[in-house]
């Protein structure tokens, strides 16, 4: 179980420390975030594995975590420069031209995922990740997607920079719609 966080600051946002994760090596501990964080079932969990570490194996894929002080994983991160080959763009780009908006699937840095424990939630922890991670993309945007309803998740994304770019996107094998938001590089600073 992780410990109730410490304290904030911009260099450790909720008293935790945001470095590098190798999340190949580390993916159980970062699906355990995500399952807590994201309520998933344990085949979901078995499904994202799978997903995730086929992920990390694409060209430019890079991931950041946020560890407490004993080294457990509180928060994490991932995305990769963006390829219309790629299944989570074959499924938004026709909701995208739809919109006239389908040239954001290229010159994009993708945030695949961003989850952060509940118990360091509403701290400043998904921020720093999210920025940390972009600020090293060499692509001038980045797009990703998020349950399409008010949620403190969009309310960061929109604080950041992101607006939707399609809405009411139904993904295979999600119940629930998406909405699809991009940004300009680097994101907003509050």
């Amino acid at each position: 179980m992780l410990p109730t966080p410490a304290g904030d600051g911009p260099a450790r946002p909720a008293g935790l420390t945001i470095g590098p994760l190798d999340l190949a090596a580390r993916v159980d501990e970062a699906l355990r975030v995500q399952a807590v964080a994201f309520g998933l079932s344990e085949e979901e969990v078995g499904i994202r594995r799978y997903i995730v570490q086929r992920h990390m194996t694409c060209p430019g894929a890079r991931a950041l975590g946020a560890y407490t002080d004993d080294g457990a994983l509180a928060a994490f991160v991932y995305g990769m420069p963006n390829d219309r080959s790629y299944w989570w763009s074959s499924i938004v780009e026709p909701y995208l031209r739809a919109e006239g908006r389908d040239g954001w699937l290229d010159g994009s840095f993708v945030i695949t995922e961003l989850h952060v424990h509940p118990g360091f939630q509403g701290r400043g922890v998904g921020r720093a990740l999210i920025t940390r991670l972009t600020d090293s993309a060499a692509e001038p945007r980045s797009i990703l997607s998020a349950i399409d309803a008010e949620s403190p998740a969009r309310r960061l994304y929109r604080s950041l920079g992101y607006s939707d770019l399609a809405r009411q996107v139904h993904f295979p094998s999600a119940s629930l719609p998406y909405a699809v938001m991009g940004a300009p590089l680097p994101l907003l600073r509050p």
